[in-house]
């Protein structure tokens, strides 16, 4: 208290300096300007009659580095110039001054000199002959008028902080002595300032009620010990900051630990990164996940955040032992690499046939036959296999490296890389929308996007069209793909995104789809914390939205 008090007392004394010297500085400045402008207006008129006496003699001989004249004719040509050659100078009959000599006698103005770059004062003045004269000089500025001040004004800075720090400290000091030796266990016991007397009532009868309410809390502590003892869940209860706050016995075997981290930050306790991105996902999100392995167990890790009154109190966590459930998750993972390899061998047959045919085994009119069917299946194998792997890849949640991506521009590119197979199939490709910048791996949304239009051209008809469409409000941004193609089901339309399903089965063998493309979508939108939602009809198109969050 004794700091804010003394940091206050010295704020409010240096501020009042400051202010002072800020209207002194101003009132100062403004003397040095009138001062300045007045000088320059008698210098014109002393250079005048000069000038009207002795003509450019005068001129000639003048020596002076506090102003620069100029000498004009009517017509504005410059005839004589102090800092410059004359008749390399531009005419000056539209110079503002200058207008103003010629009608009215006299004229001024201010502005940045094309010759100086500086902010310049001017003054001019028509001769009895109809020459114009003009003086200029460079207005005073400020930061030629604070160094012509500085070292007073930093020794009295100097010293008025010096006295200001001896002041506030003594009065901070006085103020905060009384308030030092309160007892506020026994406040009406105290001999105080009495204005204190309502304030040490007040906090007598706090006391009381505190005292109450601390015996009811341990009661409820009590019961709420011996039910989480007894659950088999691990839960960690953390504060705003991430402290933890509590945790019963089954989280403390499962992060190897104790009643010891209580009070420390739960990122000391446990450091994977899996659990760190949960944490800031529940705290960004209301709600975050993370899946960890711990001596033979899997366990999959829940975070919700706890808001009140809109504010974010803490958050809770709970483990809960899904083994069994990651067993077969591994399984699946393990059939799609199973998947992927047996692939490959009929592919390297394909391949080695294509050579046998490069050799000349095969009769030369079924040479063209053999080879297009050969290259369109081992094109379709390595896309299937490729679709695979980067679904594995997904499954698995490996971390990878994000970037502002621009969605419009995405979806521009991919359009661009589709316009020769929509030209194919008489299909128009348009891309609309905003420009909106998200966080996200570039290469799956490319993906996306790609799978997306594909398969909206794919499944088109001739002279049917694919709009792209771009969006974003406060918290997300979303990207349309509407066609007017065949359309899906209504019954088949909850199963178009699970892996290896088509539609039309001969229609996608002949299209070249693997079945893989929304299976492919729908996990790469996950990874980014998305939703990706459709809406078909059967013989009039489709509509597919990627929504992503823009943090």
């Amino acid at each position: 208290m004794t700091k804010r008090i003394f940091r206050s007392t010295l704020a409010v004394g240096l501020a009042v300096l400051l202010a002072s010297l800020a209207v002194v500085m101003g009132c100062l400045y403004d003397y040095y300007v009138r001062l300045q402008e007045d000088q320059l207006r008698d210098e014109l008129s002393l250079a005048a009659a000069a000038v009207e006496e002795q003509g450019a003699d005068y001129l000639s001989k003048l020596e002076s580095d506090r102003y620069r004249i100029t000498w004009l004719r009517s017509d504005g040509t410059v005839l004589y110039d102090t800092k410059a050659d004359a008749a390399s100078m531009e005419n000056h009959a539209q110079r503002q001054e200058v207008r103003q000599a010629l009608t009215t006698g006299v004229g001024e103005s201010s502005r940045y000199s094309a010759t100086l770059l500086e902010k310049t004062l001017y003054y001019a003045q028509r001769l009895p002959d109809g020459t114009v004269l003009r003086l200029s000089a460079t207005r005073v500025t400020w930061g030629v008028l604070l160094l012509s001040v500085l070292q007073p004004l930093l020794l009295v800075l100097v010293v008025a902080l010096i006295l200001s720090g001896v002041l506030a400290g003594r009065v901070s000091r006085r103020i905060v002595e009384p308030l030092n030796r309160l007892d506020l266990e026994h406040p009406l016991d105290n001999d105080a300032y009495e204005e204190l007397s309502p304030l040490l009532r007040r906090l007598e009868h706090q006391r009381r009620q505190i005292d109450d309410q601390l015996r009811s809390l341990r009661r409820q502590a009590e019961k709420f010990q011996q039910i989480t003892a007894n659950m088999n869940e691990g839960l960690v209860l953390l504060d705003e900051d991430g402290a933890v706050l509590s945790l019963n016995p089954a989280a403390c075997r499962i992060f190897k630990t104790d009643d010891t981290c209580v009070g420390r930050d739960f990122l000391t306790v446990e450091r994977d990164t899996a659990v760190s991105r949960a944490l800031r996902d529940a705290a960004a999100q209301g709600h975050g996940e993370a899946r960890l392995e711990r001596d033979g167990h899997e366990y999959q890790f829940d975070i919700t955040a706890i808001v009140i009154d809109g504010e974010r109190a803490g958050a809770v966590l709970l483990a809960f032992d899904v083994t069994e459930q990651a067993f077969a998750e591994r399984n699946r993972r393990e059939f799609t690499a199973n998947v992927s390899h047996e692939l490959k061998t009929p592919l390297q047959g394909i391949i080695g046939s294509a050579e046998l045919l490069e050799n000349g085994m095969v009769q030369p009119e079924d040479v063209p036959r053999f080879v297009g069917h050969i290259r369109s299946e081992a094109q379709r194998l390595v896309a299937l296999v490729n679709d695979i792997i980067g679904l594995s890849r997904l499954d698995e949640g490996d971390e990878m490296p994000t970037e502002p991506v621009e969605l419009l521009a995405l979806c521009r590119e991919t359009a661009a890389a589709l316009e020769s197979a929509a030209a194919e199939r008489q299909v128009s490709l348009s891309v609309t929308g905003q420009e909106v910048t998200v966080p996200g791996v570039r290469r799956l949304l490319s993906e996306v996007v790609t799978n997306l239009c594909d398969n909206a051209v794919k499944y088109n008809v001739p002279g049917g069209s694919v709009a792209v469409t771009v969006t974003a409000d406060e918290d997300n941004a979303a990207v349309t793909v509407s066609d007017t193609g065949i359309g899906i089901p209504a019954d088949q339309q909850s199963r178009v995104f699970e892996r290896f399903y088509r539609v039309d089965k001969s229609h996608s063998k002949s299209s070249g789809g693997t079945g893989l493309g929304l299976s492919i979508v729908k996990h790469a939108v996950a990874y980014h914390h998305g939703t990706v939602s459709l809406t078909s009809r059967e013989g009039e198109g489709t509509t597919v939205t990627v929504t992503l969050p823009l943090k």
